[in-house]
């Protein structure tokens, strides 16, 4: 076939569709977003109240929330899962409320834990007299197993009959399936003897 022109008629280029238009395959799942928001307040003011509406009015689900008084300063951890949209509007609504209400915020878009499998969940618990740098010691022995500490509270007190300062710690860990538990145990309860540290390490009860 000729063109208008005389020569032969080429056929019409292609509109290049969004590949995320075209291919569902492509398209990022709903609420694959994710933002992590770090709120802290002095007490007895919390911004658990503050953060969580924020969360609820703009669309997004929570995934995981701590919280935790330190001091006499009361932090929120959160994590928010939606559309983009959604987390889009979050993000403007924690500006202005921190803004308004003072609170001291910290967020940034992030993304969903790996699934570890292979993990086994254990909870170890120290006491022992305090003195500086436990938990340092503490930490550098399972970073030196290859074991990731998977959450950690620890405080520091005194005795109620003694009046001794004490230190307390309580951890969950992520042992690799394929670690000799037996083992594992012996040395880390001949770590705590050698720190004079009294400790328990026992599978976690769900």
């Amino acid at each position: 076939m000729l063109s208008p022109r005389g020569g032969p008629l080429r056929p019409a280029p292609l509109l290049r569709a969004d590949a995320a238009l075209t291919d569902p395959a492509a398209r990022p799942a709903p609420n694959e977003n994710h933002l992590l928001i770090n709120a802290y307040s002095t007490h007895p003011q919390s911004p658990l109240l503050a953060v969580t509406r924020r969360i609820a009015d703009s669309g997004c689900n929570l995934v995981d929330t701590r919280l935790a008084t330190v001091g006499r300063d009361v932090s929120v951890t959160a994590l928010a899962t939606g559309s983009w949209d959604a987390v889009a509007k979050l993000e403007t609504m924690l500006t202005k409320l921190e803004r308004e209400e003072g609170l001291k915020l910290v967020w940034y878009r992030t993304g969903p834990k790996p699934v570890q499998s292979s993990l086994l969940p254990y909870v170890v618990e120290v006491i022992a007299s305090d003195k500086p740098g436990i938990l340092f010691q503490l930490a550098d022995f399972f970073d030196s197993q290859h074991i990731t500490v998977e959450s950690l509270h620890c405080s520091r007190y005194r005795a109620m009959q003694t009046g001794a300062d004490m230190f307390s710690a309580q951890l969950t860990i992520g042992v690799p399936a394929d670690m000799h538990i037996a083992a594992l145990r012996d040395d880390f309860l001949e770590f705590c003897d050698h720190l004079n540290l009294d400790a328990i390490m026992d599978p976690m009860k769900y």
